[in-house]
Protein backbone atom coordinates (compact mmCIF):
# COMPACT_ATOMS: atom_id res chain seq x y z
CA UNK A 1 0.00 0.00 0.00
CA UNK A 2 1.40 3.40 -1.02
CA UNK A 3 1.77 6.33 1.38
CA UNK A 4 -1.07 8.21 -0.29
CA UNK A 5 -3.34 5.14 -0.12
CA UNK A 6 -2.58 4.96 3.60
CA UNK A 7 -3.54 8.60 4.05
CA UNK A 8 -6.67 7.99 1.99
CA UNK A 9 -7.70 5.09 4.23
CA UNK A 10 -7.18 7.21 7.34
CA UNK A 11 -9.04 10.33 6.16
CA UNK A 12 -11.83 9.19 3.85
CA UNK A 13 -15.29 10.45 4.88
CA UNK A 14 -17.44 7.44 5.63
CA UNK A 15 -21.20 7.19 5.73
CA UNK A 16 -20.98 6.38 9.44
CA UNK A 17 -19.04 9.59 10.16
CA UNK A 18 -21.62 11.71 8.33
CA UNK A 19 -24.46 9.98 10.17
CA UNK A 20 -22.73 10.68 13.49
CA UNK A 21 -22.38 14.37 12.65
CA UNK A 22 -26.05 14.55 11.63
CA UNK A 23 -27.08 12.91 14.92
CA UNK A 24 -24.98 15.44 16.83
CA UNK A 25 -26.63 18.34 15.00
CA UNK A 26 -30.08 16.89 15.80
CA UNK A 27 -29.22 16.51 19.48
CA UNK A 28 -27.85 20.05 19.62
CA UNK A 29 -31.06 21.38 18.08
CA UNK A 30 -33.15 19.57 20.69
CA UNK A 31 -30.99 20.97 23.51
CA UNK A 32 -31.33 24.50 22.15
CA UNK A 33 -35.11 24.19 21.93
CA UNK A 34 -35.32 22.87 25.49
CA UNK A 35 -33.15 25.71 26.78
CA UNK A 36 -35.48 28.31 25.26
CA UNK A 37 -38.56 26.62 26.78
CA UNK A 38 -36.95 26.49 30.24
CA UNK A 39 -35.98 30.17 29.98
CA UNK A 40 -39.57 31.18 29.17
CA UNK A 41 -40.93 29.08 32.06
CA UNK A 42 -38.48 30.59 34.58
CA UNK A 43 -39.26 34.12 33.39
CA UNK A 44 -43.00 33.56 33.92
CA UNK A 45 -42.44 32.30 37.48
CA UNK A 46 -40.16 35.25 38.29
CA UNK A 47 -42.71 37.76 36.98
CA UNK A 48 -45.44 36.27 39.16
CA UNK A 49 -43.50 36.38 42.42
CA UNK A 50 -41.97 39.83 41.75
CA UNK A 51 -45.36 41.30 40.89
CA UNK A 52 -46.69 40.19 44.28
CA UNK A 53 -43.55 41.49 46.00
CA UNK A 54 -43.82 44.92 44.36
CA UNK A 55 -47.39 45.48 45.54
CA UNK A 56 -46.29 44.47 49.06
CA UNK A 57 -43.09 46.57 49.22
CA UNK A 58 -43.64 49.52 46.84
CA UNK A 59 -39.94 49.23 46.00
CA UNK A 60 -38.78 50.81 42.77
CA UNK A 61 -35.80 48.45 42.80
CA UNK A 62 -38.16 45.48 42.81
CA UNK A 63 -40.17 47.27 40.11
CA UNK A 64 -36.99 47.50 38.04
CA UNK A 65 -36.31 43.77 38.41
CA UNK A 66 -39.97 43.07 37.60
CA UNK A 67 -39.65 45.04 34.37
CA UNK A 68 -36.35 43.28 33.68
CA UNK A 69 -38.06 39.90 34.13
CA UNK A 70 -40.76 41.01 31.70
CA UNK A 71 -37.98 41.85 29.26
CA UNK A 72 -36.49 38.45 29.94
CA UNK A 73 -39.79 36.83 29.07
CA UNK A 74 -40.08 38.85 25.85
CA UNK A 75 -36.47 38.16 24.92
CA UNK A 76 -36.68 34.47 25.78
CA UNK A 77 -39.96 34.07 23.90
CA UNK A 78 -38.45 35.77 20.85
CA UNK A 79 -35.40 33.52 21.21
CA UNK A 80 -37.70 30.51 21.35
CA UNK A 81 -39.33 31.50 18.08
CA UNK A 82 -36.05 32.57 16.47
CA UNK A 83 -34.19 29.39 17.45
CA UNK A 84 -36.98 27.18 16.15
CA UNK A 85 -37.07 29.15 12.89
CA UNK A 86 -33.27 29.25 12.60
CA UNK A 87 -33.08 25.47 12.96
CA UNK A 88 -35.42 24.93 10.00
CA UNK A 89 -33.33 23.37 7.20
CA UNK A 90 -32.52 25.35 4.08
CA UNK A 91 -35.27 25.29 1.46
CA UNK A 92 -35.73 26.40 -2.12
CA UNK A 93 -36.35 30.04 -1.17
CA UNK A 94 -33.65 30.15 1.54
CA UNK A 95 -30.62 28.26 0.25
CA UNK A 96 -28.47 29.48 3.13
CA UNK A 97 -30.99 28.53 5.80
CA UNK A 98 -32.91 30.75 8.22
CA UNK A 99 -30.15 31.53 10.74
CA UNK A 100 -30.36 35.31 10.49
CA UNK A 101 -33.76 35.18 12.21
CA UNK A 102 -31.78 35.23 15.47
CA UNK A 103 -30.07 38.51 14.55
CA UNK A 104 -33.35 40.14 13.55
CA UNK A 105 -34.87 39.03 16.85
CA UNK A 106 -31.84 40.50 18.62
CA UNK A 107 -32.50 43.94 17.13
CA UNK A 108 -36.12 43.81 18.29
CA UNK A 109 -35.01 42.76 21.79
CA UNK A 110 -32.50 45.61 21.89
CA UNK A 111 -35.22 48.15 21.04
CA UNK A 112 -37.47 46.86 23.83
CA UNK A 113 -34.62 46.77 26.36
CA UNK A 114 -33.54 50.31 25.45
CA UNK A 115 -37.05 51.67 25.93
CA UNK A 116 -37.44 49.92 29.28
CA UNK A 117 -34.01 51.07 30.43
CA UNK A 118 -34.91 54.69 29.73
CA UNK A 119 -38.25 54.24 31.51
CA UNK A 120 -36.55 52.84 34.61
CA UNK A 121 -34.02 55.67 34.55
CA UNK A 122 -36.84 58.23 34.78
CA UNK A 123 -38.53 56.19 37.52
CA UNK A 124 -35.29 56.05 39.48
CA UNK A 125 -34.77 59.81 39.09
CA UNK A 126 -38.28 60.45 40.42
CA UNK A 127 -37.63 58.19 43.42
CA UNK A 128 -34.34 59.96 44.16
CA UNK A 129 -36.11 63.33 44.01
CA UNK A 130 -39.01 62.08 46.11
CA UNK A 131 -37.68 59.14 48.20
CA UNK A 132 -40.13 56.80 49.88
CA UNK A 133 -39.60 54.27 52.62
CA UNK A 134 -39.54 50.69 51.38
CA UNK A 135 -42.21 48.57 53.02
CA UNK A 136 -42.05 44.87 53.90
CA UNK A 137 -38.33 44.64 53.08
CA UNK A 138 -38.22 41.13 54.48
CA UNK A 139 -40.69 40.03 51.78
CA UNK A 140 -38.55 41.68 49.13
CA UNK A 141 -35.42 39.93 50.40
CA UNK A 142 -37.16 36.53 50.29
CA UNK A 143 -38.33 37.19 46.73
CA UNK A 144 -34.83 38.21 45.65
CA UNK A 145 -33.33 35.04 47.16
CA UNK A 146 -35.87 32.89 45.31
CA UNK A 147 -35.21 34.82 42.10
CA UNK A 148 -31.46 34.39 42.41
CA UNK A 149 -31.73 30.64 43.05
CA UNK A 150 -34.09 30.10 40.10
CA UNK A 151 -31.90 32.18 37.79
CA UNK A 152 -28.72 30.39 38.87
CA UNK A 153 -30.41 27.08 38.08
CA UNK A 154 -31.41 28.37 34.63
CA UNK A 155 -27.93 29.73 33.92
CA UNK A 156 -26.37 26.41 34.94
CA UNK A 157 -28.55 24.52 32.47
CA UNK A 158 -27.86 27.09 29.76
CA UNK A 159 -24.12 26.69 30.34
CA UNK A 160 -24.49 22.94 29.85
CA UNK A 161 -26.33 23.54 26.56
CA UNK A 162 -23.68 26.05 25.46
CA UNK A 163 -20.88 23.53 26.09
CA UNK A 164 -22.71 21.02 23.91
CA UNK A 165 -23.96 23.32 21.14
CA UNK A 166 -21.80 26.47 21.22
CA UNK A 167 -25.03 28.33 20.49
CA UNK A 168 -24.61 32.09 20.12
CA UNK A 169 -28.28 32.74 20.93
CA UNK A 170 -28.23 30.67 24.11
CA UNK A 171 -24.90 32.24 25.10
CA UNK A 172 -26.39 35.73 24.82
CA UNK A 173 -29.48 34.69 26.79
CA UNK A 174 -27.31 33.11 29.45
CA UNK A 175 -25.22 36.26 29.84
CA UNK A 176 -28.42 38.25 30.21
CA UNK A 177 -29.70 36.00 32.99
CA UNK A 178 -26.28 36.04 34.64
CA UNK A 179 -26.66 39.80 34.73
CA UNK A 180 -30.03 39.28 36.38
CA UNK A 181 -28.33 37.34 39.17
CA UNK A 182 -26.11 40.34 39.81
CA UNK A 183 -29.05 42.75 39.57
CA UNK A 184 -31.21 40.76 42.00
CA UNK A 185 -28.25 40.56 44.37
CA UNK A 186 -27.87 44.34 44.28
CA UNK A 187 -31.60 44.79 44.95
CA UNK A 188 -31.37 42.49 47.95
CA UNK A 189 -28.46 44.54 49.27
CA UNK A 190 -30.47 47.74 48.78
CA UNK A 191 -33.41 46.29 50.71
CA UNK A 192 -31.15 45.16 53.56
CA UNK A 193 -29.45 48.56 53.77
CA UNK A 194 -32.80 50.33 53.86
CA UNK A 195 -34.13 47.92 56.49
CA UNK A 196 -31.10 48.28 58.79
CA UNK A 197 -29.84 51.81 58.16
CA UNK A 198 -33.04 53.45 56.81
CA UNK A 199 -31.45 54.80 53.63
CA UNK A 200 -34.35 55.54 51.23
CA UNK A 201 -32.00 56.89 48.53
CA UNK A 202 -30.26 53.52 48.12
CA UNK A 203 -33.34 52.08 46.41
CA UNK A 204 -33.25 54.73 43.69
CA UNK A 205 -29.47 54.56 43.27
CA UNK A 206 -29.56 50.84 42.62
CA UNK A 207 -32.39 51.38 40.14
CA UNK A 208 -30.17 53.84 38.24
CA UNK A 209 -27.42 51.22 38.10
CA UNK A 210 -29.84 48.59 36.82
CA UNK A 211 -31.18 50.88 34.08
CA UNK A 212 -27.63 51.67 32.94
CA UNK A 213 -26.87 47.96 32.92
CA UNK A 214 -29.88 47.35 30.67
CA UNK A 215 -28.80 50.10 28.27
CA UNK A 216 -25.27 48.72 28.08
CA UNK A 217 -26.56 45.20 27.32
CA UNK A 218 -28.83 46.67 24.66
CA UNK A 219 -25.76 48.15 22.97
CA UNK A 220 -24.00 44.78 23.04
CA UNK A 221 -27.02 43.04 21.49
CA UNK A 222 -27.23 45.66 18.72
CA UNK A 223 -23.52 45.30 17.94
CA UNK A 224 -23.68 41.49 17.82
CA UNK A 225 -26.83 41.51 15.68
CA UNK A 226 -25.39 43.93 13.14
CA UNK A 227 -22.17 41.90 12.98
CA UNK A 228 -24.17 38.85 11.93
CA UNK A 229 -26.46 40.68 9.53
CA UNK A 230 -23.47 42.34 7.84
CA UNK A 231 -21.69 38.97 7.45
CA UNK A 232 -18.78 39.93 9.68
CA UNK A 233 -15.86 37.48 9.69
CA UNK A 234 -15.48 35.04 12.56
CA UNK A 235 -13.02 36.08 15.26
CA UNK A 236 -9.28 35.75 14.73
CA UNK A 237 -9.11 32.86 17.20
CA UNK A 238 -11.76 30.88 15.33
CA UNK A 239 -10.17 31.62 11.95
CA UNK A 240 -6.82 30.45 13.30
CA UNK A 241 -8.48 27.29 14.59
CA UNK A 242 -10.00 26.64 11.14
CA UNK A 243 -6.61 27.13 9.51
CA UNK A 244 -4.96 24.71 11.93
CA UNK A 245 -7.65 22.07 11.29
CA UNK A 246 -7.23 22.35 7.52
CA UNK A 247 -3.44 22.36 7.54
CA UNK A 248 -3.40 19.28 9.80
CA UNK A 249 -5.02 17.28 7.00
CA UNK A 250 -2.62 15.06 5.05
CA UNK A 251 -2.37 16.12 1.42
CA UNK A 252 -2.99 19.84 2.10
CA UNK A 253 0.09 21.97 1.42
CA UNK A 254 -1.38 25.46 1.79
CA UNK A 255 -4.46 27.51 2.59
CA UNK A 256 -5.48 30.94 1.30
CA UNK A 257 -8.53 33.14 0.58
CA UNK A 258 -10.28 31.96 3.75
CA UNK A 259 -13.73 33.54 4.11
CA UNK A 260 -16.08 32.95 7.01
CA UNK A 261 -19.42 34.18 8.29
CA UNK A 262 -22.07 33.11 10.77
CA UNK A 263 -25.82 32.94 10.30
CA UNK A 264 -27.51 31.82 13.51
CA UNK A 265 -26.18 28.35 14.27
CA UNK A 266 -24.78 27.93 10.78
CA UNK A 267 -21.19 28.73 9.91
CA UNK A 268 -20.25 29.24 6.28
CA UNK A 269 -16.61 28.68 5.33
CA UNK A 270 -14.96 29.19 1.96
CA UNK A 271 -11.31 28.57 1.18
CA UNK A 272 -8.71 27.62 -1.39
CA UNK A 273 -6.37 24.74 -0.49
CA UNK A 274 -3.15 23.82 -2.26
CA UNK A 275 -2.74 20.16 -3.25
CA UNK A 276 -0.31 18.13 -5.29
CA UNK A 277 -1.20 18.77 -8.93
CA UNK A 278 -0.09 15.31 -9.98
CA UNK A 279 -2.72 13.37 -8.02
CA UNK A 280 -5.99 12.23 -9.56
CA UNK A 281 -9.28 14.13 -9.33
CA UNK A 282 -10.66 11.29 -7.18
CA UNK A 283 -7.81 11.60 -4.69
CA UNK A 284 -8.15 15.40 -4.60
CA UNK A 285 -11.87 15.01 -3.89
CA UNK A 286 -11.08 12.56 -1.07
CA UNK A 287 -8.79 15.11 0.60
CA UNK A 288 -11.40 17.86 0.26
CA UNK A 289 -14.02 15.58 1.84
CA UNK A 290 -11.64 14.89 4.72
CA UNK A 291 -11.13 18.64 5.23
CA UNK A 292 -14.91 19.15 5.38
CA UNK A 293 -15.23 16.32 7.91
CA UNK A 294 -12.62 17.94 10.17
CA UNK A 295 -14.44 21.26 10.00
CA UNK A 296 -17.86 19.71 10.66
CA UNK A 297 -16.50 17.85 13.67
CA UNK A 298 -15.61 21.24 15.18
CA UNK A 299 -18.61 23.11 13.74
CA UNK A 300 -21.46 20.56 13.28
CA UNK A 301 -23.66 23.09 11.46
CA UNK A 302 -20.87 24.28 9.14
CA UNK A 303 -21.10 24.38 5.39
CA UNK A 304 -17.69 24.46 3.71
CA UNK A 305 -16.85 25.26 0.11
CA UNK A 306 -13.34 24.06 -0.71
CA UNK A 307 -11.66 25.12 -3.95
CA UNK A 308 -8.75 22.90 -4.96
CA UNK A 309 -5.64 24.63 -6.33
CA UNK A 310 -3.01 22.36 -7.93
CA UNK A 311 0.63 23.12 -7.13
CA UNK A 312 3.89 21.47 -8.02
CA UNK A 313 5.28 19.57 -5.05
CA UNK A 314 9.05 19.02 -5.11
CA UNK A 315 9.99 15.36 -5.29
CA UNK A 316 12.79 14.01 -3.15
CA UNK A 317 15.17 12.06 -5.33
CA UNK A 318 16.22 8.71 -3.97
CA UNK A 319 19.98 8.11 -3.80
CA UNK A 320 21.44 5.28 -5.87
CA UNK A 321 22.86 2.44 -3.90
Amino acid sequence: MTAFETRKTETVTTTLEKATLNDTATENGALMRSATVVAVAVAIVLIAIKLVAYFMTNSVAILSTLVDSMLDLAASFINLIAVRHALVPADREHRYGHGKAEALAGLFQAAVITGSGVFLLFQAAERLYNPKTVQSSDVGIIVMVISILLTIGLVSYQRYVIRRTKSVAITADSLHYLGDVLINGSVMVALILDLIFHLPYVDGLFAVGISLFLLYNSFLIIRASFAELMDEELGEEERANISNLVMAQAGVFGLHDLRTRRSGQHVFIQMHIDMDGSISLRDAHTISEAVETRLMAEYPEAEAIVHQDPIQVPRVKEKDD
